[in-house]
């Protein structure tokens, strides 16, 4: 199989998942409810980051492939307070040594008021251009507290499945869809 057809292969692959992981807002807000449920169950540091965040923006089913060049998209829900207020699409573009195809979740927890302002008040941002965000590892999740908190947004990942191996240079952007 030559690099042409297998990048054909991916693109199409790519874009049979995207197109048929549209859901319904009823669907999406629960399937985002039970992902942050089970985020927080299974994760202390997010159980105490969410007690304290002022809203919370999950998407439940992120999807990720590429060979050589890359793309990912998902859809999800932001909570504030626990009530629904949008539906936010996100996209993410790479290049560079890559090859595989994943699906993942993702949190992002608004700590304080000029965090939720910027995603309310932009048409799209791109992680890294707004508000400081402090991905969560499993390491630093271990020695978290509510005393090392000091960030405006924190990200969880949390249910990965499939494998997408290699470096690369990405851009997510994040935009609201309603």
């Amino acid at each position: 199989m030559t690099i042409k057809s297998t990048l054909k292969y991916l693109a199409t692959l790519l874009l049979a998942v995207l197109l048929t992981s549209g859901t319904a807002f009823a669907s999406l807000t629960s399937e985002s409810r039970a992902a942050l449920s089970q985020l927080k169950s299974q994760n202390s540091a997010a159980a105490k980051v969410s007690s304290r965040a002022l809203a919370v923006l999950v998407f439940p089913n992120v999807v990720k492939a590429g060979f050589l060049v890359g793309a990912q998209e998902g859809q999800g829900t932001l909570f504030v307070r626990g009530n629904v207020a949008g539906r936010y699409r996100t996209v993410a573009g790479s290049y560079g040594l890559q090859a595989g195809v994943q699906k993942f979740g993702y949190a992002l927890f608004f700590m304080n008021q000029k965090a939720v302002d910027w995603i309310n008040n932009t048409r799209g941002w791109e992680i890294g251009t707004g508000p400081s965000v402090v991905l969560v590892d499993k390491g630093m999740a271990r020695s978290f507290t509510t005393d090392t908190m000091h960030s405006g947004i924190y990200a969880f990942t949390f249910d990965q499945r499939g494998l997408m191996a290699g470096l690369g240079i990405q851009g997510s952007k994040i935009s609201r869809i309603d």
